[in-house]
């Protein structure tokens, strides 16, 4: 939603916008990884690579992004958040664009395969790491209507809400990562000892996907304590 409040208008122009922009693109960096993991399943490389080449254009996207944003933030403008709180909240989210390239181009790089004793659970984690991330895109595409209202009245209770389902998705991902990792300590053994230490990594940076999502809704939640 446009903010039609004339003192932004004339006190300067909202980073609101742009934030979104770049946090949708991180979010699709993420969703990007279904679809790598599908291919390298199916041991599919050439499949993998296309994914991952279109999982590094949308993390320059959000980069390019971040670096006007960055740049063009006013230093001043009528707003209840600050300077600094925005570029944090910035910060953060380019952690999760970042993380699906690394682990896309972790996996191409050495061609790892997830164990078929895993995948199942595997693809489940990381489809609940992904809607842990959607979640907090969510949230923060409601920031322009909290801005209408000047961190007032219902908007606020209805992004609490949001912010605390998303530590509800953040929870559920927690617990599948304990699950894969039990599953996939059942089988290191049968592995080659240096594809277990990066599966183990793998499921790590997967982990930290919706670790970084719920920081957003952290970082939320401090604008609106303000």
């Amino acid at each position: 939603m446009a903010i039609t409040n004339p003192l932004y208008q004339l006190l300067g122009k909202s980073p609101i916008k742009p934030l979104q922009e770049h946090m949708t693109e991180t979010v699709r960096c993420a969703e990007l990884l279904v679809d790598f993991f599908q291919a390298s399943l199916s041991n599919d490389w050439a499949g993998a690579e296309a994914v991952y080449d279109r999982i590094c254009a949308r993390e320059t996207r959000a980069d390019e992004l971040k670096k006007q944003l960055r740049l063009h933030l006013p230093k001043s403008f009528f707003m209840p958040v600050s300077r600094s709180d925005l570029l944090e909240l910035l910060s953060v989210q380019d952690h999760i664009a970042n993380g699906a390239r690394d682990i896309a181009g972790l996996m191409l790089g050495r061609k790892i395969m997830i164990p078929q004793a895993v995948s199942e659970k595997g693809l489940e984690f990381l489809e609940a790491s992904i809607l842990t991330a959607q979640q907090a895109l969510k949230a923060i595409n409601e920031l322009d209507e909290l801005l209408e209202t000047g961190f007032s009245g219902q908007e606020i209770t209805f992004i609490e809400n949001l912010i605390e389902e998303l530590a509800n998705y953040e929870h559920n991902a927690d617990a599948l990562e304990r699950e894969i990792r039990s599953q996939l300590f059942a089988v290191e053994a049968q592995l080659p000892p240096v594809d277990v230490m990066f599966l183990y990594k793998i499921i790590e940076q997967i982990g930290e996907l919706a670790d970084n999502a719920e920081r957003v809704g952290g970082r939320l939640q401090l604008l609106l304590a303000r």
